[in-house]
C-alpha cells in the first residue's frame, strides 16, 4: 500500500506542474487554431506532445 500512495502523490504532483504549465504558457507554436463564422476549432498538438514529454520522463524516473 505505501507505494500506491506515493504513486498517487506523483500523480497529483504532476497534474499540478501541468496545471501551472497550461496557465502561464497559454498556447505554443504547434497549436492548430481553425476560426470560422460561428466555429472555433483548437487543437493543441505543441502541448500535448510537451505534456507527453513530461509525463514519460517523470514516469520513466518513478518506475526507477
Amino acid at each position: 500500500m505505501p507505494e500506491l500512495g506515493k504513486w498517487l502523490i506523483g500523480t497529483g504532483a504532476v497534474l499540478v506542474l501541468v496545471g501551472l504549465l497550461f496557465s502561464f504558457v497559454g498556447k505554443l507554436p504547434g497549436d492548430i487554431i481553425v476560426r470560422r463564422e460561428n466555429f472555433i476549432f483548437y487543437f493543441p498538438l505543441a502541448t500535448s506532445m510537451l505534456v507527453s514529454i513530461v509525463l514519460s520522463l517523470l514516469f520513466y524516473l518513478f518506475s526507477r
